[in-house]
């Protein structure tokens, strides 16, 4: 199995990258969120996955394991392969995705290519239980407050995304707003809420 693939970014392909190792060029797909490529020629590490089937072999390839993870995560429901999971995590980071399955907005989910309402609702149903909250905003507020008055970034994120539910915006769109505020992991709920605002005007 081919954990992951360190070489030359040798080209950027219509639904991928081709990686060049020892002389050997691997055509990848990739998502289209897979992140900012370096310059062709550079050197790049991916994080892929050998697809089998009888009628097909193909090379997936991701920007992080957790990407990677995410997408064996999709294909483990049914009814959803590596074309429609690569449409997901083309249509929505895995932050995105993790919140819109946890808060259970299908209407975010649908909007990927393939999938259509039914199978969004069939995603959140089959894959709500293998995820956590805190999963939604992972990456920040690693480090312990020193002040144990003080909230944990990710309590401080979560009041602050249901304030802007209550305002009217859907679940995702809160938490791109609040992914989008620098800083954020270091902010009280009040300030959160009116720099998340702020965002709101320009996303």
């Amino acid at each position: 199995m081919l954990a992951y693939i360190k070489g030359i970014l040798a080209a950027v392909t219509e639904d991928g990258i081709i990686i060049e190792n020892n002389g050997i060029g691997y055509d990848i797909k990739t998502p289209d969120l897979t992140g900012d490529l370096p310059a062709v020629g550079s050197n790049y590490t991916i994080y892929t996955y050998l697809y089998v089937r009888e009628d097909m072999v193909c090379l997936y390839g991701f920007s992080s394991r957790t990407q990677l993870n995410t997408f064996k995560m999709l294909i483990t429901v049914s009814g959803i392969g590596p074309k429609v999971a690569m449409g997901i995590l083309s249509t929505l980071t895995v932050d995105e995705l993790n919140y819109a399955i946890l808060s259970d907005d299908s209407r975010t989910i649908a909007k990927a290519p393939g999938i259509g309402p039914k199978g969004a609702k069939k995603l959140i149903l089959e894959l709500k239980d293998k995820l956590d909250i805190e999963e939604a905003f992972a990456g920040f507020g690693q480090a312990e407050p020193l002040d144990v008055s003080i909230q944990p970034a990710e309590d401080v994120m979560s009041l602050t995304a249901q304030a802007l539910v209550s305002l009217g915006y859907s679940n995702s769109e809160a938490l791109r707003a609040i992914r989008a505020v620098e800083g954020a992991e270091s902010m009280d709920a009040e300030t959160l809420l009116s720099e998340s605002l702020r965002k709101m005007l320009t996303l």
